[in-house]
């Protein structure tokens, strides 16, 4: 399914691309937030699931306006790395397994939200949303969806083979990405072949509009590269001239730091 076969319907600030998979549609909400978050709506038969949070304040106003236009019922919200905002759809249960609840509540997840309290002030929703299901490894069945949970080192991916569909943090085919050293890309890598074998349709991902197999084919030659490129630099500033060098036109410069950061950290 090419990427191109979508409705696109714009918003005062964000904008959906809606797809439609036969039976499903999918609404690939881009709030156009300072971290260019995604938040995904599954639709069949009346009712729908919804795949992470918004965190910001109009867009969460914005967003349930939009699902409230639909007219569907949301039996569940999944959410993985994406736990803040709990002003969203507050009535709606919510699914995540042990660890991504650790990751939003005290770990990683939590320390991002603390750092983007302080940098957006209240125009961000710092509330943590309360896990009301805790789900495990493998199916799970809702709303007409079998999905397949896949739990990462820090919460999980979603698989759903009967839509040629898999989720998981981060793609963008042409930004940079937050690589935690050589070992992390080789998971990424790793990962990401995987999906190219198995021929998923629809990579979707919290921080970019829904992506191919040739974007994901992108990405793998870009974390290679970002590999090579960290083993022959002197250090963080070196390395961040080459990839910009190499990659001039790329966004995400925020993830790029970071991943200087992780390659050089002594």
């Amino acid at each position: 399914m090419e990427q191109k076969n979508y409705k696109n319907i714009s918003l005062a600030k964000g904008a959906v691309r809606v797809y439609d998979l036969g039976t499903t549609k999918l609404h690939a909400y881009q709030t156009n937030d300072p971290m260019n978050d995604e938040v995904f709506i599954l639709e069949k038969n009346g009712s729908a699931i919804v795949i992470e949070a918004p965190c910001f304040v109009d867009n969460i106003v914005e967003l349930t306006e939009y699902i409230q236009s639909l007219s569907v019922q949301v039996e569940a919200q999944i959410l993985s790395y994406h736990m803040a905002g709990a002003t969203f759809l507050p009535t709606v249960p919510v699914y995540a397994t042990q660890k991504a609840d650790e990751y939003g509540h005290s770990g990683g997840g939590k320390m991002l939200v603390d750092n983007f309290a302080v940098a957006f002030g209240n125009a961000f929703d710092t509330s943590i949303h309360t896990v009301t299901h805790t789900i495990t490894a493998g199916p799970l069945k809702i709303a007409g969806f079998t999905l397949d949970i896949l739990p990462t080192q820090d919460a999980f991916d979603i698989e759903i083979p009967s839509l040629g569909l898999v989720y998981v943090h981060m793609l963008g085919h042409d930004c940079h990405s937050i690589v935690a050293g050589a070992d992390h890309a080789d998971a990424l890598i790793s990962q990401l072949k995987d999906l190219i074998t198995r021929g998923f349709d629809f990579i979707l991902t919290s921080h970019y509009t829904p992506e191919t197999l040739q974007d994901a084919q992108e990405k793998v030659d870009y974390l290679e590269s970002v590999k090579t490129i960290a083993a022959s630099s002197p250090d963080a500033a070196a390395f961040k001239e080459s990839v910009l060098e190499k990659y001039p036109n790329y966004t995400g410069g925020n993830y790029l730091d970071m991943t200087a950061g992780f390659f050089f950290s002594a």
